[in-house]
């Protein structure tokens, strides 16, 4: 029963509903890489989901580790506060620090026997390489960044940017930086769900020294901050409609706007950070069918 009792605490630690949401951000990127004239290459697909997974699996499992004061202080919301098993259990942390070096180690396994055995691309490696980098950094030392106030940016830098570029450049081949601008307005909206989501933590983050934004800054310079990531979400995607962001996906991206003003107007003011979770996941849903339509349509 001990066995099973840890394959539980190890399957919530990896945070299955993230686990999901990184599958739905890297096809994504697949789904921009077919609309832009890429042919789909299923073995590649398959080789870089599984690397991708096992590394941000060692990336939650890092988290879940270096959190896991904070988590047990916390008040937890379905959006915040990690999974919350480590508490519960009352294991110690260095099981998820373990987990997580197992998880990267076969993530990066998996994308190195890819390199040898297939067509795998050499730039999808370094744009995984750099995920799994930052991600643990976002953690961990000796940046941890999460606590010093810079892992709001290098989250959304890595879930709205790199995730879906990965997955773009697994199937083409190289890094076009025109992917970077065409997942900016995402970015931003993953960038203000940071914010909403770290809110909830302020008071236990601040006990155990880490300080996110939500506890460096006053609620009025939040809220600032706030307004001006939903600003750079909108009107990049007003911006680049036309050139890199077919109308189709512009327009779309703009049926979030309502939600996300929701989310302006409770930020701070709500302890559930759940309207902006709502309009980043939208957002996402919007981007992955309109491009999926496109690569459909040829």
């Amino acid at each position: 029963m001990r066995y099973l009792t840890v394959l539980h605490v190890l399957f919530a630690m990896s945070r299955p509903l993230q686990l999901v949401a990184v599958t739905l951000v890297y096809l994504m990127g697949t789904t921009i890489a077919l609309a832009r004239g890429h042919a789909l290459d299923a073995p590649l697909l398959a080789w870089g989901y599984v690397g991708v997974i096992f590394v941000s699996a060692s990336i939650h499992y890092a988290n879940e580790y270096a959190d896991h004061e904070t988590d047990a202080l916390t008040s937890r919301t379905p959006f915040s506060g990690g999974s919350g098993a480590l508490p519960r259990s009352g294991f110690s942390p260095l099981i998820a620090f373990w987990a997580a070096w197992v998880a990267l180690t076969m993530g990066l396994g998996v994308a190195i026997a890819a390199l040898v055995l297939s067509s795998y691309p050499w730039p999808a490696f370094g744009v995984l390489l750099f995920g799994a980098f930052f991600g643990w950094m976002y953690s961990l030392p000796p940046l941890a960044l999460a606590w010093r106030g810079w892992g709001e940016l290098d989250n959304a830098m890595l879930g709205g940017i790199a995730l879906p570029l990965y997955g773009f450049t697994v199937q083409a081949g190289w890094v076009d930086p025109a992917v970077i601008a065409i997942c900016l307005p995402f970015g931003a909206l993953v960038f203000v769900n940071l914010l909403a989501t770290t809110w909830p933590d302020r008071e236990a983050d601040s006990q155990v020294g880490k300080f996110t934004l939500a506890t460096r800054w006053p609620a009025s310079k939040l809220r600032r901050l706030y307004w001006l990531g939903a600003g750079v979400a909108f009107l990049s995607l007003a911006a680049l409609a036309g050139s890199v962001l077919p109308p189709l996906v512009a327009s779309g991206g703009f049926v979030v706007l309502p939600i996300t003003l929701w989310g302006a107007v409770t930020y701070t003011r709500w302890h559930s950070p759940f309207p902006t979770v709502a309009a980043m996941i939208l957002m996402l849903m919007i981007y992955l069918l309109a491009w999926g339509r496109l690569a459909w349509l040829g």
